[in-house]
């Protein structure tokens, strides 16, 4: 039973210079070019990272405890989407402060049980002025996982898009996105814990990893994001190829997996 009356976590703020090291580290890992000034759409997720003690770490690798943590039992989280809103770019070498909080909670009912949605909410201050507002949509479950899910499909999907970028996720590309955004979160590099435990068929693909490569397809094209919104619909395994579709016109991005399924939906402005 998912109780959290009485939880409401104060807000924080903490001031990081987003140094070029970890934005030329993801461009390696993604063979692009790295950025010369400006931080590219979601590419903040490499700064502001919270790193805790090993001791204070949950047998799933995520800490047991935390600031935006919910106090559930035999917690498991997943990341559900998130909007964000530039007002100006975050810019290499420079200093810019993060301030936090909890936006909202909802406690909803499932066919799996219930779910305890958590948005939080990250607005970037840069000398004062709001130059970037950003939420995440994170969702939490208590207990073991009730069934697995089917035998994933290998079978690359079908993409026709003016933008498409096509991609298999290797367990060597996540253990080096895991590194990056220190996420010890272990169905992502440990595949007997994700298979046996969590119950998924495989190790699991990022899922903001998959949000950073739909905003790939506008920056690679020159195109300037404002605003963007995504939210993740289904799983992606290593080994699975899948294709990050867009249109230029419409703003449209998508992740398609194998079987007509679409991994994740999102839109750009």
């Amino acid at each position: 039973m998912i109780d959290v009356e009485g939880w409401a976590p104060e807000p924080y703020e903490t001031t990081e210079t987003i140094k070029p090291g970890p934005a030329h580290a993801l461009a390696g890992v993604l063979d692009t070019a790295p950025p010369e000034r400006d931080l590219p759409p979601l590419w903040q997720w490499l700064y502001f990272l919270d790193r805790p003690a090993q001791k204070d770490l949950g047998p799933d690798g995520h800490p047991l405890a935390g600031r935006f943590l919910p106090p559930v039992p035999e917690r498991r989280r997943m990341f559900a989407g998130g909007r964000c809103t530039f007002h100006r770019p975050l810019r290499l070498g420079e200093s810019v402060t993060r301030r936090s909080e909890v936006a909202s909670t909802a406690l909803k009912h499932g066919r799996s049980g219930e779910m305890l949605f958590v948005t939080v909410r990250h607005t970037f201050v840069r000398e004062g002025t709001e130059v970037a507002v950003e939420e995440q949509d994170l969702v939490y479950r208590s207990g073991d996982p009730a069934n697995r899910p089917a035998p994933p499909s290998f079978e690359p999907p079908e993409a026709d898009a003016p933008w498409t970028l096509r991609m298999t996720a290797d367990p060597t590309l996540l253990f080096r996105f895991s590194a990056l955004t220190y996420n010890a979160h272990r169905i992502h590099y440990d595949e007997a814990y994700a298979t046996q435990v969590e119950k998924h068929p495989g190790l699991v693909v990022h899922g903001p990893l998959l949000a950073i490569l739909c905003l790939e397809l506008p920056r690679r094209a020159g195109r300037t994001v404002g605003e963007l919104s995504f939210r993740a619909r289904s799983p992606v395994y290593a080994g699975q190829p899948f294709a990050v579709t867009g249109s230029p016109e419409d703003g449209d991005l998508a992740v398609r997996a194998p079987g007509g399924v679409t991994a994740m939906s999102a839109a750009f402005g």
